[in-house]
């Protein structure tokens, strides 16, 4: 039986609904909102993005549970929704910025990566046979051409930069949450206390580094620039992304 909301159109991913919907793209921002809630905020010196990190049951070795993922040294990606959507996305997203590395000697801006994402996500919108990917994503990262960059890509293909974000199952607190914090010259170590104190509104149970997981992007300075690359015969840029150690998050969690 057809649902109420959709209709028969429910079914179908490539049909529109007479109200102009592809209803299959709603119900997969559904599974989204059921995922944990995840957040970025871009500062002035950088970027954080935040996540909970949590399992289904105490038997689950949660040391192998990744949200946020390096895609390459200037972009990290956190997620909500599907980890196994997810896990398909990272995989074309680092074949991406490798192949882009090969053809032109550095890494992808976080805007050309972005784009490659969607366009992927996008066509899972408009082929038979397929659905929606479920999962929503946060993508930050710098580079030379636009600095410090945070991104949202939406099951649709939709993307938009924001300066803070949050998508999951508290995403509307959260954004509230951040919408009364947030200003234009906030820091990066400031943005990391407005990221756990957001995730900490409607957090279940005990916040701890076990249960939280946190990537930053520093803008380089001058110096580094000037340095250029480093690692020998790799040739490798330095890295502007990495995701904090579970002691750091416990620092600044005591704190």
């Amino acid at each position: 039986m057809a649902s109420a909301d959709g209709g028969a159109y429910s079914y179908s991913l490539t049909v529109f609904s007479p109200s102009g919907k592809l209803v299959q793209i709603e119900h997969a921002l559904a599974a989204v909102s059921q995922g944990t809630t995840s957040l970025g905020i871009k500062a002035s010196n950088g970027i954080v993005i935040a996540t909970e990190k949590k399992s289904s049951s105490i038997l689950i070795d949660d040391s192998m549970i990744e949200k946020v993922a390096v895609v390459c040294p200037n972009i990290g990606i956190v997620y909500s929704g599907m980890g196994p959507d997810f896990r398909v996305l990272m995989a074309r997203a680092r074949k991406s910025a490798q192949a882009y590395w090969k053809v032109y000697g550095e890494y992808p801006p976080t805007k050309v990566l972005t784009q490659e994402i969607a366009t992927v996500m996008q066509e899972a919108t408009q082929s038979g046979g397929v659905r929606p990917f479920g999962v929503s994503l946060l993508v930050a990262g710098y580079d030379i051409h636009r600095g410090p960059c945070l991104y949202q890509v939406d099951p649709s293909g939709s993307f938009w930069a924001w300066k803070a974000s949050a998508i999951g199952k508290n995403m509307v607190n959260a954004k509230t949450f951040l919408e009364k914090r947030y200003n234009d010259d906030i820091s990066l170590e400031d943005a990391i206390h407005t990221a756990l104190l957001t995730l900490k509104e409607g957090f279940e149970g005990q916040m701890t580094e076990k249960t939280i997981e946190i990537g930053v992007v520093t803008v380089p300075t001058v110096e580094e620039l000037d340095a250029g690359k480093e690692g020998g015969e790799t040739g490798r840029p330095r890295p502007t992304f990495r995701k904090l150690t579970e002691e750091e998050v416990k620092d600044y969690l005591a704190l």
